[in-house]
């Protein structure tokens, strides 16, 4: 590895920008949400294809911020402040037990709670800002906490009084402007007269404001939402020239590139982003499926290292881990792969894989309930009783169990079991053969093959049942994987639903 080996610890859920999950949107991440380190088989040494070893670099200085008497304590120390904590893990352990060691009253809980926004726990952050809307400060770090979980609809009255507290100044109105797309979006408003509506706005902003980062990060957005990808691109890009720090117009840009075969933008764009702090689950997960189409797979098990480092319970990142190093083994029998049981992979399938409502998502989340898995342990019982969730989250829940062969209330052993009868195929009938290969046969990519994976496709005719704009909805698939699908499929004589 070379300059993203050190950055570590991990941001689960920074800002707004998760959906690919990336994803994998991140999905994770988270998300991610970064995670580079090294090749996994290292602990705290960097080893060396000879006899001898280097001691790890030195512990840094001591942390140089203080979040009790700091002063001023405007947004912009905050997050300057945040790069000196994510220094290293030594200086995020120092800067918690000093956060906890704070009043949660009076001007020490309003530092205080200025501070989880700096260790991106956004809940606790917001929550604790409620008591001080009259501080600007306070109010500007609740509204992004909010952004960043998603709460759109809350942060929007913040950033709009203040917009026009501060008319001149870009940050507010940045705020406002993306929290509004968000919130317009999920109301389902037509998205080119949302654009249009917005890049007139932003074009009669003060101060040249369509001409700063924040205002070409947000017609950039707006190209988006004309799927105008190629303009798109270069208002990000423009955006980047001007400052290369700018955490969702990076997120939003190497998505955007991975999507449409731009591998080497993709990879720079989200290298970029792990030397940003604190690093994001999400951008390591993509980057490291990258590194292993491109056969780096040292590189690509350095990205999951760190995953599995930080969160030891995050299972998508420790079978990319398993995977890549496999691949790094001169003895890996690639026979055993297909022995495999595939079967609880789609126990493992995260939540936010799935589209849900912003209700029934946070509800799960507070619950701790994250994959399928633990989804259908649950009983209908437990879940109406939890408060803010109902009869519609509920039809919800059981719409994608079903659509997966599982229910609620179900043991482990049972799901599985289900699922296995769900896949299951007819043995006899016409094309069966065919229809019945396992996905490994096809020989696809890392990237496609673990996309239909995800979706729970055990055979070449699993495949068939989804369609391309469900595949293109997946994190880290693009046209690039799609073509590559469609040429296998063409190969059996077989398409995807609806072509």
């Amino acid at each position: 590895m070379t300059e993203i080996e050190t950055a570590e610890p991990i941001d689960e859920a920074d800002d707004n920008d998760n959906e690919n999950g990336s994803e994998v949107e991140n999905d994770s991440d988270s998300s991610s949400e970064s995670e580079l380190d090294d090749d996994g088989e290292l602990d705290d040494e960097y080893e060396y294809e000879n006899e001898y070893t280097v001691a790890a670099p030195p512990v840094p200085a001591p942390l140089n911020f203080d979040i009790k008497t700091a002063e001023p304590l405007s947004f912009a120390v905050l997050e300057e402040a945040r790069g000196k904590v994510y220094e290293s893990p030594e200086h995020c352990n120092t800067f918690s037990r000093a956060l906890e060691s704070l009043s949660t009253q009076g001007e020490e809980g309003r530092r205080r709670a200025l501070g989880h926004w700096i260790l991106s726990d956004f809940d606790r952050c917001e929550s604790e800002l409620a008591n001080y809307e009259k501080d600007d400060t306070a109010a500007y770090t609740r509204a992004r906490s909010l952004l960043a979980l998603r709460r759109s609809e809350e942060a929007l009255p913040i950033f709009e009084r203040l917009t026009t507290a501060y008319p001149k100044e870009p940050r507010p109105r940045a705020g406002w402007l993306e929290t509004r797309l968000e919130v317009e979006v999920a109301r389902g408003a037509d998205e080119a007269e949302l654009a249009d509506e917005l890049e007139r706005e932003i074009e009669s902003a003060p101060e040249g404001f369509a001409e700063l980062v924040d205002g070409l990060y947000l017609l950039g957005r707006c190209s988006e939402l004309r799927r105008d990808w190629g303009t798109a691109l270069d208002r990000y890009d423009a955006g980047r020239s001007l400052e290369g720090d700018h955490r969702r117009l990076l997120r939003r840009m190497g998505h955007l590139a991975e999507r449409h075969g731009l591998d080497d933008l993709a990879i720079q764009v989200y290298e970029r982003l792990l030397a940003i702090p604190p690093t994001d689950r999400g951008v390591l997960l993509n980057l490291g499926v990258m590194y292993e189409d491109l056969g780096r797979d040292s590189d690509a098990a350095s990205c999951y290292d760190i995953v599995v480092k930080n969160a030891p319970t995050d299972e998508t990142a420790r079978k990319y881990l398993e995977d890549a190093r496999a691949a790094m083994d001169m003895f890996y029998d690639e026979d055993m792969e297909k022995k495999e049981d595939r079967l609880n992979q789609i126990l493992r399938i995260p939540i936010t894989d799935f589209e849900l409502s912003v209700r029934a998502r946070n509800c799960l989340n507070k619950m701790q309930i994250t994959t399928l898995g633990d989804l259908v342990q649950r009983t209908e019982q437990e879940l109406l009783s939890y408060k803010n969730f109902g009869e519609t989250s509920l039809t919800e829940i059981k719409e994608i169990l079903h659509s997966k062969g599982l229910r609620l209330g179900m043991p482990r052993e049972e799901a599985v079991a289900s699922i296995e009868a769900h896949a299951a195929r007819a043995s006899s009938g016409e094309r069966s053969d065919v229809m019945n290969k396992p996905i490994l046969e096809l020989q696809l990519s890392i990237r496609a093959r673990r996309t239909v994976e995800t979706l729970g496709c055990l055979t070449v005719g699993d495949i068939t049942k989804h369609s391309a704009e469900e595949l293109l909805g997946m994190p880290n698939f693009g046209q690039t994987s799609l073509q590559e699908l469609r040429s296998k499929l063409a190969e059996l004589s077989l398409k995807l639903k609806g072509e």
